[in-house]
């Protein structure tokens, strides 16, 4: 099984249960966070946002390092 990478830098052994879609490393729940992106559908002017937006797994340093306030 794939351990957690953050885990693994401070001293732990933890599984991982996700995997980071910018740098790709493993990820346990407690340093996995999730982002959810606004999706819309239909060409302007008539889109529609839809109710669910799409969920993306991220590693602390990558979600720091990625413009959040863009996706809202």
């Amino acid at each position: 099984m794939m351990k957690c990478y953050d885990c693994m830098e401070e001293g732990k052994d933890t599984e991982s249960a996700a995997v980071c879609i910018l740098c790709g490393k493993g990820l346990c729940v407690d340093h996995s966070k999730e982002l959810i992106l606004s999706v819309s559908a239909g060409k302007p002017p008539h889109t529609k946002r839809m109710h669910n937006g799409l969920s993306k797994i991220l590693c602390n340093y990558c979600l720091s390092n990625t413009i959040v306030d863009a996706f809202d």
